[in-house]
């Protein structure tokens, strides 16, 4: 039987990137950045838990993103971290900003952002059909 936290994984991920297209339309850009980080990070730790049955403790994308790499050994995966690493770190930052600092983010960064995230969904969602 699978383990049911593989799926609160998924559907808590998913339902963050949801929450970042409505902070979007509402415009509010710091928490669709802040949604979008967390879409990210609980969807990499879904990739990890289904196939190993752990992940780090750690809010680190780059870690992350490293490790389903080595687990799932996915050349686009892969590819997509590596064309995306400024990105990636960008959204480290968000995570830290986003309860620390007085940092705001405008529209046009969380529309590339947004579309960011669902360029990753597609490419994160083809190692779990392995």
């Amino acid at each position: 039987m699978a383990d049911p936290y593989v799926e609160v994984l998924r559907r808590r991920s998913l339902g963050f990137l949801d929450n970042a297209k409505d902070s979007f339309q509402r415009g509010d850009y710091d928490l669709t950045l802040f949604h979008i980080e967390q879409f990210l990070q609980l969807y990499l730790k879904h990739l990890l838990y289904k196939k190993i049955g752990a992940y780090p403790k750690s809010h680190s994308l780059t870690l992350l993103f490293k490790e389903v790499q080595k687990v799932y050994a996915n050349d686009a995966l892969s590819e997509f971290y590596s064309k995306n690493l400024e990105t990636v770190n960008l959204l480290e930052d968000v995570y830290i900003t986003s309860r620390y600092l007085p940092r705001e983010y405008d529209r046009e960064l969380a529309e590339r952002l947004l579309k960011f995230a669902e360029k990753a969904l597609e490419v994160l969602k083809w190692p779990e059909r392995r």
